[in-house]
């Protein structure tokens, strides 16, 4: 039985750009000023050479030569310290990845998400080998310094949010220090001299916790450092758990620690993040503790929790414009102009999870 012989398949040609300039009686270069938008191309040429495009199925210059003419890659990479799941769960990385985008707007770059937890494995493209232009550190990171490293060694210029990374890499920061003395102070204003705290991590292995002497020492989170000489600035010997991380359910463990003799119960708890003081309010919740009337709760970043039922206590910070001044960095920074740090006030929101304690 004969077969029939298999029809020959023709290679695809894809159209070029000086097909297009043919077609539309342009030069190559007047053809990619048209594409561009760059050059001084009057709108009935550029209406013509996008209509031979278009007539001829040509979708545009190819992004890959376009990059290796200006030496860059178009991407700005953001440094998570936690799994991209994880981040997406904090409305704060949220809103500085939001602001991240409208600062390098004007590079019309695109955003990699790269992971810095530490783990083994790692990743295909990670800190060491992605192909970025410039690097967005995120996070409050204990691993703030291993990264750093990482980019020097690439000479991948830098913007840190929160931590000091060097002179040479700028720092978008709170005032996260002030921030919670005033937390603190309002809270003795109104009576309470029997205060405890959830912090953020201290160290990249994430040690959960109480808080020891051993971990203030071995510190590497500038955040969670300076918001705890925050609360002791006002209670000196104030101490409390360390939560692995700024989540609802570290906060609920934390809380559950704290909360669970009666005998040595505190009046008020400081939480360093919204979302670890929701946690708080939900041990509260198992446990029969009415909040405020026997427990005061303050948080920080001034987001909205799903689910919570309480108008939070807490210190505002304007997530959205830390993320635009790191973004408006980078470009900053690519355009050869010298390191800008910059420093954001925050402001006490004062909610109904706070009251002066039961006499």
């Amino acid at each position: 039985m004969q077969t029939e012989p298999a029809p020959r398949t023709e290679p695809i040609v894809r159209p070029t750009l000086a097909d297009v300039a043919t077609k539309a009686g342009v030069s190559a270069s007047t053809a990619s000023l048209a594409f561009s938008g760059s050059g001084p191309v009057s709108e009935a040429t550029k209406e013509r050479v996008l209509a031979a495009a278009s007539a001829l199925g040509y979708g545009g210059p190819d992004p890959r030569a376009r990059s290796l003419r200006r030496g860059r890659s178009g991407i700005v990479g953001v440094v998570l310290e936690e799994r991209v799941r994880a981040a997406f769960l904090d409305p704060v990385k949220i809103q500085m990845l939001d602001g991240i985008t409208e600062g390098i707007a004007p590079l019309g770059a695109g955003l990699l998400l790269l992971t810095d937890t530490g783990e083994e494995g790692g990743h295909a493209v990670g800190i060491e080998s992605a192909p970025v232009d410039a690097v967005v550190l995120i996070g409050c990171s204990p691993r703030l310094g291993h990264s750093v490293e990482a980019l020097r060694r690439r000479g991948i210029p830098a913007v840190a949010i929160e931590g000091a990374a060097g002179e040479d890499i700028p720092e978008i920061s709170i005032d996260n220090r002030e921030a919670t003395r005033l937390g603190a102070r309002y809270l003795r204003e109104i009576g309470h001299t029997d205060v405890a705290l959830v912090t953020l991590p201290f160290d990249a292995a994430r040690t959960r916790g109480p808080v020891t002497p051993e971990l203030e020492r071995d510190s590497t989170a500038d955040t969670t450092t300076e918001r705890l000489r925050g609360a002791r600035d006002v209670f000196p010997e104030v101490t409390g758990r360390a939560a692995a991380a700024s989540s609802i359910e570290e906060g609920r463990e934390a809380g559950l620690a704290l909360l669970a003799d009666p005998a040595h119960r505190p009046t008020a708890i400081i939480a360093q993040s919204d979302l670890l003081a929701a946690g708080v309010l939900q041990a509260a919740e198992e446990l029969e503790i009415a909040v405020p009337a026997e427990l005061s709760v303050i948080g920080f970043d001034g987001i909205r929790v799903d689910g919570l039922q309480h108008d939070l206590t807490t210190l505002v910070q304007p997530s959205v414009a830390k993320g635009r001044a790191a973004g408006e960095a980078v470009v900053s920074l690519l355009a050869g102009e010298p390191p800008v740090s910059t420093c954001f006030t925050s402001t006490l929101h004062i909610g109904d999870t706070t009251a002066p304690p039961r006499r």
